[in-house]
């Protein structure tokens, strides 16, 4: 019998910093396993927990898959539809778009997308539609990240341009700040972290697992991390660490926040923080001593002053001089551009007639709920029903029947139950896409492994064919994925199908210094401590020593990171990866317990302002006294309330970017 097994290299496009390589093993031309690609440079033949649970889960099952368009036939928010065809569908919703550019304007069209796919043309081919519409956007990275790209605009120059993973073979440390790769990058906290020669310092609320296996670690109190910021500089500046010769060169502003740092002692930093002096002043000068590597976690922009606490920390590779050599660098992502990848191509901004709209993701609950602000709503790659604050207030505004919703998916989310028309997306396994790592400076393969399932639909089809619905013409709009490809890959020594045979490729062989010729994207062309950008925003012209105030009585500070089982709420629907979940549970410390009446395995209560959630108990000493902490991630649908964390987040902006701030909540806990 000829040899049936055949196996093809694709890749991850989650929302994680690993961009993990996949070998899809068929036999007989069905797919058999989904496994870890054994010649990935990062991940090394083992996919993450979650991952191998999906994608031989719900990802490849018929029964949990969107198989065909619906429309829907009870209440919102219910689930209840009918099977229509792609034509019915498109039509329907055509005809309400231009309904609702006629009687009204394209602005009451609103869009909502973030990282269900970090695939490039999946993640990026709709906003052509979007843009030749004149549709407003929910601005993506609020619902995330969105303060710290914010302040590094304001610093760098460019959130995207940070230091390549490779060079850490050259640093003498690396502090990770405000980042979980236990969790969130799983194959950096296995290989890369271990591997790199130098110390490792991790500075975090939690006491995950790769802070366990820090060599040292610093637990400041939620909040207060540019207070602990100035203190290392303040033991920079007294041991004579820093590099005023860089400063004078290529930073500006050093002199204004010199004066703050001389008085912000260990001793000052250790009563605003929490974290003992002897620890402050060990990991700066671990830090101060040779070229070091600073990874600044998306964790550390979702509080209240999460662009201050970013500005701050980037002082720390500024005042030391590590930029610009080997060793060194300040890292929060990598956009596609430092290998070559044109990624505004995929978007084509040029087709909007007018200047970009959009608003924060904060402000979605109060925008669905007025029929002038928004008349017709459509979701894909993200499921607000689950991720987004002031989850009550969001779902009542969801049930609008004057609003028109429709929801692009994999799967029936809590988004799509509230939806007019669902539509089915494909599966990253059923077509050809390419994938940026957005910590790995590499390229690679997203290649199609089996047909879409049922009528199911790329994302980049869904919207030629909503196009050519609407009567569009322009060519953008119907650009084949094989040609998008191949311009995206235009500079590259190497075509589709050669990356295809080898999954991933790095288009430098070696490590591609940060800033290499020391000449920074802002305005002065250097470093910007002070930025006259953000105080013409009406922000503080320097970042600023700030903690923020410690939880009134009878409140504790409540942390909703994310879970090693899930990717943001993807997963929440997979029957092993529940399973491993168990019942959703809130973190308490031991002495917080005590003097709850609380103890391990009994209901708490959490409330505030905006919501109530009843939670099993776990202690934890992980955490400091005063903290809470509660994954997110779950499907309200599948929780015995019908909401998760989300329904306690209020909605409160960052300082910078109207960004989500959901390490700021606070809550009241009592028994259940």
């Amino acid at each position: 019998m000829p040899n049936d097994k055949e196996i093809i290299l694709t890749t991850c496009p989650r929302d994680c910093y690993d961009s993990c390589g996949i070998a899809v093993v068929k036999r007989r031309g069905a797919i058999t396993k989904v496994l870890g690609d054994p010649d990935h440079p990062v991940s090394r033949g083992a996919l993450c927990g979650k991952c191998a649970l999906a994608y031989n889960g719900v990802f490849r099952d018929a029964e949990a898959r969107l198989l065909t368009p619906l429309k829907r036939t009870g209440a919102k928010g219910e689930g209840r539809f009918e099977p229509v065809s792609w034509d019915e569908a498109l039509n329907t919703i055509a005809t309400r778009l231009k309904e609702t550019v006629a009687s009204a304007a394209p602005e009451k069209i609103v869009h909502a997308h973030y990282t269900g796919t970090c695939s490039l043309i999946a993640g990026g081919f709709p906003m052509r539609f979007f843009n030749r519409l004149g549709a407003r956007e929910v601005e993506p990275d609020t619902v995330c990240n969105f303060a710290g790209h914010v302040a590094l605009n304001y610093t760098t120059g460019d959130s995207y341009i940070g230091f390549d993973p490779r060079t850490a073979k050259d640093a003498h440390s690396i502090i990770v700040w405000g980042a979980n790769p236990y969790a969130c990058a799983p194959h950096a906290h296995k290989h890369w972290l271990p591997e790199a020669p130098g110390k490792k310092i991790v500075i975090d609320p939690v006491r995950h697992k790769t802070a366990e296996m820090a060599d040292l670690f610093l637990q400041p109190f939620p909040g207060s991390d540019g207070a602990l910021t100035f203190g290392m500089l303040h033991v920079l500046r007294r041991e004579g660490m820093i590099d005023r010769d860089f400063l004078a060169r290529h930073v500006i502003g050093w002199e204004e926040v010199e004066p703050a740092i001389a008085e912000c002692t260990p001793a000052w930093s250790e009563a605003k923080t929490g974290v003992p002096a002897a620890l402050i002043e060990e990991a700066a000068t671990i830090f101060g001593t040779a070229p070091s590597l600073l990874w600044l976690g998306q964790g550390l922009s979702r509080q209240p002053m999460g662009g201050n606490a970013f500005r701050a920390c980037a002082m720390l590779p500024a005042a030391c001089g590590y930029f610009g050599k080997p060793g060194a660098g300040l890292y929060f992502l990598n956009g596609g551009g430092l290998r070559g990848i044109d990624g505004d191509y995929v978007a084509a901004e040029h087709l909007r007639k007018g200047p970009r709209d959009a608003f924060s993701q904060m402000e979605l609950a109060a925008r669905l709920e007025d029929p002038n602000d928004v008349r017709v709503f459509i979701c894909w790659n993200i499921n607000p029903a689950a991720s987004s604050p002031e989850q009550k207030r969001l779902h009542a505004a969801l049930k609008r029947e004057d609003l028109f919703t429709v929801v692009l998916d994999l799967f029936q989310t809590d988004t799509a139950d509230f939806a007019d028309i669902v539509l089915p997306a494909a599966s990253f396994l059923e077509f050809d896409d390419l994938v940026t790592s957005y910590m790995h400076l590499s390229v690679s393969a997203q290649t199609k492994a089996q047909e879409p399932m049922g009528k199911s639909l790329p994302n980049q089809e869904i919207f030629r064919r909503l196009a050519a619905a609407m009567g569009y013409n322009e060519t953008e709009l119907y650009e084949t994925d094989e040609s998008i490809i191949a311009h995206l890959l235009g500079g590259m020594p190497f075509g589709f199908d050669e990356l295809k045979k080898t999954g991933s490729v790095y288009p430098t062989p070696e490590p591609v210094p940060q800033f290499a010729d020391l000449t920074f994207p802002t305005p002065s062309g250097k470093f910007e401590i002070a930025s006259e950008a953000a105080e013409a925003d009406g922000l503080p012209r320097v970042p600023v020593p700030h903690a923020d105030a410690r939880p009134k009585q009878g409140r504790i500070r409540l942390l909703s990171p994310a879970s090693p089982w899930q990717m943001n709420d993807s997963y929440g629907n997979d029957a092993k990866i529940l399973e491993r979940l168990g019942p959703a549970r809130v973190a308490l410390h031991p002495a917080d317990a005590a003097i709850l009446g609380l103890k391990e395995g009994d209901e708490a209560k959490l409330t505030n302002e905006t919501g109530a959630l009843v939670l099993n108990v776990t202690l934890s000493d992980v955490i400091p006294e005063g903290v809470a902490l509660s994954h997110k991630g779950r499907w309200p649908k599948k929780e015995r309330e019908r909401v998760n964390v989300n329904v306690l987040n209020p909605g409160r902006k960052t300082d910078m970017g109207e960004a989500n701030c959901p390490h700021g909540v606070e809550v009241t806990i009592t028994p259940a």
